[in-house]
């Protein structure tokens, strides 16, 4: 079976529901995944955005969300999910949070990547946890990635 990632809130490709976005309640999206490989132990979920600020000139990868050390039998999150499972941890996004920080694009229309990766270990010793410290830690460790695009431009933009 492939590890693929969903979510029964947009279609690959699709709109984000602005419920998810700043203009809507900013919380996180529901997500669903399968496929998991036998010998995972842990995931990691990055959502990120490579359109910022503009998309017809980008000039950085602004992270949304960022969660490690999910439990393997996990398979996906509910909307706006507050309680993390077993030993999730969050890391640190672009906005120096630890929490979901949804689309909320300048100008245009950005593309939401959440890339979903499965890992031999668990990811220890990472403080805070940003996006380059958790890429170099899965370096060598992931088993299997999939990945869910969204998009999502603001009202008058």
């Amino acid at each position: 079976m492939a590890f693929t990632i969903t979510s029964p809130a947009f279609a690959p490709n699709g709109k984000i529901p602005s419920l998810y976005t700043c203009e809507g309640q900013d919380i996180s999206p529901p997500l669903e995944w399968t496929g998991v490989p036998m010998a995972t132990k842990s995931l990691v979920l990055i959502v990120d955005d490579p359109d910022a600020p503009d998309p017809a000139h980008p000039r950085m990868t602004w992270v949304h969300w960022i969660l490690y050390n999910l439990p393997p039998d996990l398979s996906g999150l509910p909307a706006g999910v507050s309680v993390l499972p077993g030993t999730t941890v969050t890391g640190i996004n672009d906005w120096k949070r630890k929490d979901y920080g949804g689309p909320c694009p300048p100008i245009g229309r950005h593309r939401y990547f959440f890339k979903l990766y499965a890992l031999d270990r668990l990811l220890d010793h990472l403080t805070p946890g940003s996006k380059d410290q958790i890429e170099s830690a899965i370096r060598g460790h992931v088993l299997a990635a999939t990945e869910i695009i969204g998009t999502y431009q603001k009202a008058g933009s």
